[in-house]
């Protein structure tokens, strides 16, 4: 049995206890209501028969505030809560950094990293160059680091992918969804990233604005792909490819089977001794977003992606 401990939480991301209760197989929906997730409730009832992982289980709760932690732990029952890394590192077989502030993941993960602990950081891995850097570095070194959006194996994803031979060369994809570009552009490049089999991006453009993000990728080979995220949209996240045989809309909308595929390649990577998703690919998406937030200050300039 593998013992995982969980990082938690940021304002508006429930995974703490989604993730939780999706790995032991049990948890208490009126705790995550009340913590203002009623969302993710619906979710893991409507999918109660398809709870619980085997292989491993959610042991240790960590959080910025104990009273919080005990309360993370009564919606994924969670056995204990403890109050360091430290305490946590002597206690679990790898972690779960299942927090969606990119500007805390370095300092956050860095005693797991030291430690040798397996880690998941939850989307996205960092927002500047500098960060990158130190994670390519650890892994360089050996380490245990694995980070994506659960987008990269959405079901709806999947069955996309075998149907791009009908659709022949694609010329152009677009993407659009709701949020802002840093935590949910994220999302949309994984998808768009994981149909494609992970094109290299050569160049970025945004020419949104705040809250506005309209952002072109131009691909090595020639292919094209708009990514639109505003906040204050309705609708689901949405990704059409344009090939010039056919094309394909691709609604996105299942959370929870997709939450779970990807918490699943994390304990198979754990069993395996390394992540099965190669970090470069990770790190293709993160210089993109980082990138996009760099035109976006630039006035829309076209920003190169250095490799």
């Amino acid at each position: 049995m593998i013992k995982i401990g969980i990082i938690g939480m940021s304002p508006g991301n429930a995974h703490p206890s989604s993730w939780s209760a999706i790995i032991n197989g049990s948890f208490n929906g009126e705790e995550i209501t009340a913590l203002g997730y009623p969302g993710v409730t619906s979710y893991l009832q409507a999918n109660r028969a398809t709870l619980g992982l085997p292989a491993a289980k959610v042991t240790h709760i960590l959080s910025q505030d104990k009273a919080l932690s005990k309360q993370i732990a009564i919606t994924g029952c969670i056995e204990y809560v403890v109050e360091s890394a430290e305490e946590m590192i002597k206690a679990v077989d790898a972690v779960i950094l299942a927090r969606d502030d990119p500007e805390n993941h370095r300092e956050m993960a860095r005693p797991f990293i030291d430690a040798g602990i397996p880690i998941f950081i939850d989307k996205p891995l960092c927002s500047n160059l500098e960060d990158l850097d130190y994670f390519a570095s650890e892994i360089a070194k050996g380490r245990f680091i694995m980070s994506c959006s659960s987008m990269r194996y959405a079901g709806e994803c999947m069955t996309a992918k075998t149907e791009l031979p009908s659709l022949g060369k694609i010329e152009l994809i677009t993407a659009v969804g709701k949020k802002d570009w840093i935590k949910y552009g994220v999302h949309m490049l994984e998808a768009v990233f994981s149909i494609m089999d992970d094109p290299k991006p050569l160049s970025v453009t945004n020419i949104g604005k705040e809250g506005q993000a309209i952002v072109k990728i131009d691909f090595e080979g020639g292919l094209q792909a708009t990514i639109h995220l505003f906040m204050e949209i309705s609708g689901t996240f949405q990704i059409s490819l344009f090939g010039q045989q056919n094309w394909k809309l691709v609604e996105i909308k299942n959370s929870y089977s997709m939450f779970r595929d990807n918490i699943i390649e994390f304990i198979r990577s754990i069993e395996e001794g390394k992540p099965r998703l190669e970090f470069s690919k990770t790190e293709q998406i993160i210089k993109t977003i980082i990138a996009g937030e760099e035109s976006l200050k630039q006035g829309g300039k076209t920003i190169f992606i250095k490799y």
